[in-house]
C-alpha cells in the first residue's frame, strides 16, 4: 500500500512540474503545427468566448524555442494554437493584458510534429443532436436566453435559437436522427410544433 501512495505522489509531482505559466507574449506557433489551414474566425470567437466564460479547459502544450543550443525564454505552441490565437484576440480587446500568464504543459520528449497531429486527429466532435439537446438544458434549467447562451459559446443568437428549437424535438425523433433515420432539414421540419406527440 505504502508503495502505491509513494509511486503516485511521484508521479503527481512529475507531472504538477511540468504545469508551467507562461506570459502570453512568450508563446508563439511553433513550425511543427500540422494545421497549415488556419482556424476560421468563427472557431476564435469560439474559443475566446469559451475561455472568457469557462477559463481554459484544455492547457496548451509546449516546448521552449532554443536558439541554437539555449533557450530564448519564448516557448512554441506545439497543441493549442487555437486557444493561443484566442487569447490574442481578448488581448487584442482589451480584456486581458498581453503579458497575461497561460496555463501549459511542457512537453520536451514527445515529437511536437506528432503531438500537432494527434490532437488534431484523434478526436471526433459531438453529435449534432447531442449539442441540440445540451443547449435545451441550458435554456431549460439555467434560465438562459438566445443571448446568454450564445456570448458563452461564441455563437450568434440567431444560431443558438435554431438550436433551442431543434434541441426541443421529441426524444424519439431524436434518436432516429442520431442513427441517421431523419436528416437535419426533415428534424427542422418537426420543430414547427412543440407537441412531441403531433411530432411523432
Amino acid at each position: 500500500m505504502t508503495d502505491t501512495i509513494e509511486t503516485g505522489t511521484t508521479e503527481q509531482a512529475e507531472q504538477d512540474s511540468r504545469i508551467i505559466h507562461v506570459p502570453l507574449n512568450k508563446l508563439k506557433k511553433s513550425p511543427n503545427n500540422a494545421r497549415k489551414v488556419p482556424h476560421s474566425e468563427a472557431t476564435i470567437e469560439a474559443l475566446a468566448a469559451s475561455i472568457a466564460h469557462k477559463g481554459l479547459i484544455q492547457n496548451l502544450v509546449v516546448e521552449p524555442e532554443m536558439k541554437g543550443d539555449k533557450p530564448t525564454g519564448a516557448y512554441l505552441v506545439t497543441a493549442g494554437e487555437g486557444r493561443r490565437l484566442a487569447y490574442l484576440l481578448r488581448a487584442k480587446r482589451k480584456e486581458i493584458r498581453k503579458n497575461h500568464l497561460i496555463r501549459c504543459w511542457l512537453d520536451t520528449e514527445n515529437d511536437p510534429s506528432e503531438v500537432s497531429l494527434d490532437e488534431n486527429v484523434t478526436r471526433e466532435n459531438m453529435h449534432p443532436a447531442d449539442q441540440f439537446e445540451r443547449f435545451h438544458e441550458l435554456s431549460r434549467d439555467k434560465g438562459w436566453g438566445a443571448e446568454e447562451i450564445g456570448a458563452r459559446f461564441g455563437v450568434s443568437p440567431e444560431i443558438v435559437k435554431r438550436r433551442l428549437r431543434l434541441g426541443a424535438v421529441s426524444p424519439k425523433l431524436m434518436d432516429i436522427y442520431r442513427q441517421d433515420g431523419i436528416t437535419l432539414d426533415q428534424l427542422a421540419a418537426f420543430a414547427i410544433t412543440d407537441d412531441h406527440a403531433r411530432q411523432e
